[in-house]
């Protein structure tokens, strides 16, 4: 697979109007994580005027391999198969665009001799962490996710009451993880928090196949992650009596709304996600 970049690379060399080919995630700096399922990350820099030629056309792709099939995924960028089963995703860049986007890791596959230096290094700084990302802002989000999630299960809304249970929450419970378990930090992707997540943490101390047991088990996977969050964090607790009524409640009871524990215990939602009952 990096052979597949420095073949890529030595082709670039040859046009014009290109600048450099940078390696990304496993193909970047971390590329000792390369194995027979990763795929080939890369940002491609060409000059101002060439963006859309490198997007529009895959035939500088196909030059080390034929390309089997690919696809515009945004703007800048492409996925692509090659025909031996070698999976790309990229983006064309300028300079100027790179300087501009959030990245780590990256790795210089290839520069052109009068393309600036250190483009490698050139992202932009990544965004200041939030003032919610605290134990408290976690643990709260992943209590009213359940919250939601088992209301939603109990209306027989069970995909949406999947997300809330077995994602939204669960992406909370990794971010505690991450908090509160400083040995596992060192795996973390900054861009997605589930990558790596087997490796950084045994199943003992993150029961995931428990928390995530599929569509038909949102019950079971609340009540594991619940316990999960009960036995490490100071629950509140009305909210947790909500919730331990909610798990209490027979199934049977589908589509009659439950009471509800108390005006004063609202519902947050993740970000985007639908604020309708």
């Amino acid at each position: 697979m990096l052979r597949r970049l420095d073949a890529l690379a030595a082709h670039l060399a040859t046009r014009p109007d290109t600048l450099a080919l940078l390696g990304l995630g496993s193909a970047g700096v971390a590329h000792d994580r390369l194995d027979a399922h990763s795929d080939l990350d890369f940002f491609l820099v060409v000059a101002d005027d060439a963006v859309a030629r490198y997007v529009d056309s895959v035939d500088w792709l196909a030059a080390p391999c034929p390309v089997a099939y690919s696809f515009a995924n945004e703007g800048h960028g492409r996925k692509a198969l090659y025909a031996d089963g070698i999976f790309v995703e990229y983006a064309v860049l300028t300079v100027g665009e790179l300087a501009r986007l959030p990245f780590t890791g990256a790795r210089e596959v290839w520069r052109h001799p009068d393309a600036p230096a250190g483009l490698a290094e050139l992202g932009a700084a990544p965004p200041p962490a939030t003032p919610y990302d605290t134990v408290e802002f976690h643990l709260n989000e992943a209590l009213t996710n359940l919250y939601v999630g088992l209301h939603r299960e109990l209306r027989g809304e069970r995909l949406t009451a999947s997300r809330f249970i077995q994602s939204y929450a669960v992406d909370r419970v990794l971010a505690l993880a991450r908090l509160t378990s400083p040995a596992g930090a060192h795996r973390r992707d900054p861009f997605d928090p589930t990558r790596r997540v087997e490796q950084a943490y045994p199943p003992e101390d993150l029961p995931l196949a428990a928390m995530v047991p599929g569509y038909r088990a949102n019950r079971d996977a609340a009540r594991a992650t619940f316990g999960w969050l009960s036995a490490r964090f100071p629950v509140h607790p009305v909210l947790g009596e909500a919730i331990r009524r909610l798990l209490e409640t027979a199934p049977a009871a589908a589509g009659a709304s439950p009471t509800r524990p108390g005006e004063e215990v609202t519902s947050a939602r993740p970000r985007g996600a639908s604020r309708d009952g």
